[in-house]
């Protein structure tokens, strides 16, 4: 299949699949005698694997390593375990944070009672009138 076929196939932009393939994450396809990619269903599976993972928030070396990793069927899961626990632990981490936010922006709005800019609690917490 070409690069569109496959970019729809798995919602992938072609430019994204190109800088895959750049990154050495995806393998470079063949190319037919038009000289166009032509991409196989090994492509289709390992593409849909990747955008899996970065949907999942793996960064780029995490996904790198987890494909590595796909190809050794007979080994034990506990690297691709410490990966995802790390991944978990990441994304404990940043809804500790989004939690954070919450609920300073929370108490930003309920401290503000003015009724006009000049009085507004928000804008003086963010660090005043210039």
């Amino acid at each position: 299949m070409r690069i569109g076929e496959l970019a729809r196939a798995t919602g992938t932009k072609a430019e994204t699949i190109r800088y895959y393939e750049r990154e050495g994450i995806l393998p470079l396809a063949d190319r037919t005698d038009g000289n166009y990619r032509d991409y196989s269903p090994e492509h289709l599976a390992t593409l849909t694997f990747i955008r899996r993972a970065r949907e999942l928030g793996f960064g780029m070396e995490q996904v790198r390593q987890l494909l590595a990793l796909s190809d050794r069927a007979d080994k034990p899961c506990e690297e691709v375990d410490m990966i995802v626990r790390d991944q978990l632990a990441e994304v404990d981490r940043k809804i500790a944070d989004l939690t954070r936010l919450r609920g300073e922006l929370s108490r930003m709005l309920r401290s503000c009672e003015g009724e006009r800019i000049g009085e507004c609690q928000v804008v003086e917490s963010l660090g005043g009138r210039r």
